[in-house]
């Protein structure tokens, strides 16, 4: 999961819910910093699997000082979204028509502006199916970040196999004590900060079980969609770390291939570039928002 280094808000930036035709959803909503250079559109930024809006937090600064919009969102029944106690609400269909609600929102609020979806490892797969169920939708350019072409690697499915096998018979507090532990045993539970380690539980406690089974079940078994997604001829960037666990960056790397798309790897991240080197990744998501994806703004 992503670990975000600050949940503390730009001035410009709100906190609040996008009334959409699919329902409200919570949102961080950076408007263009007051002395930025020009306005470029609006970025729309979908979290990934056990994610939330606050994934994006680091990102906010350096993207609205440029002079985009940024709108990062909880999916329904993520974190303070909320969301029915149904796995049925959370078919990958049902995820991706709530993007393009959303997107039509942004769209209509900002005139025409261009509009950037971007979708970091679950939510490349949902923007992904967004993009092909609405390939005329407003876009003006699809970011796949961390987001690989098929479902995870197999070490991957061990863990999220295991989710899946005991959600349904623990409350989310017992799973959280649960994922915390074999973290430890494992060695792999990074050293975080109280304030991080209070969020991170609070977001796992608010999230809906029956999301994350459902979600956990697409990224065992989601098909590689990678030609469809080719011939949709809208600007296409894939960035990811130097090292991923979910996908092998070699397989991200041929995905961009077969996409036509830009690739950027940041040096220094792994799974989460987008809070593990913000700096880095804004730069990235700028130089392609306002250079090749600005030339396409339907």
């Amino acid at each position: 999961m992503s670990r975000p280094t600050t949940l503390d808000l730009p001035e410009h930036a709100s906190a609040h819910r996008l009334d959409t035709s699919r329902g409200s959803f919570a949102v961080l909503d950076a408007a263009p910093a007051p002395d930025a250079p020009a306005r470029h559109g609006t970025a729309l930024l979908v979290p990934g699997f056990t994610g939330s809006k606050e994934d994006f937090a680091d990102l906010l600064v350096p993207l609205s000082e440029a002079g985009f919009r940024v709108v990062a969102v909880d999916g329904r029944g993520q974190h303070e979204s909320g969301g029915p106690r149904d796995e049925a609400a959370y078919a990958q269909r049902e995820l991706a028509a709530d993007v393009s609600a959303q997107a039509a929102v942004l769209a209509a609020e900002d005139g025409g502006a261009p509009l950037h979806v971007l979708g970091h490892s679950l939510g490349g797969h949902i923007v992904r199916a967004a993009v092909l169920a609405d390939s005329a939708g407003p876009w003006a350019s699809l970011t796949l970040m961390s987001s690989g072409p098929a479902e995870v690697a197999p070490s991957q499915q061990v863990r999220t196999q295991l989710l899946i096998d005991h959600l349904p018979t623990m409350d989310m507090e017992a799973a959280w004590r649960a994922m915390r532990a074999l973290d430890a045993d494992r060695g792999d539970g990074a050293a975080t900060p109280a304030w991080l380690d209070d969020f991170l539980h609070r977001r796992w406690v608010s999230t809906a079980p029956e999301q994350l089974i459902a979600t956990a079940r697409q990224l065992m078994t989601e098909p590689d969609r990678v030609d469809e997604l080719a011939a949709v001829p809208l600007p296409k960037l894939v960035l990811s770390g130097e090292v991923d666990y979910a996908w092998p960056v070699p397989l991200l790397d041929a995905m961009a291939e077969r996409l036509g798309a830009r690739r950027v790897v940041i040096k220094g991240a792994e799974h989460s570039p987008n809070a593990e080197r913000p700096a880095e990744t804004a730069a990235a998501l700028i130089a392609f928002w306002a250079g090749e994806g600005a030339a396409s703004t339907k």
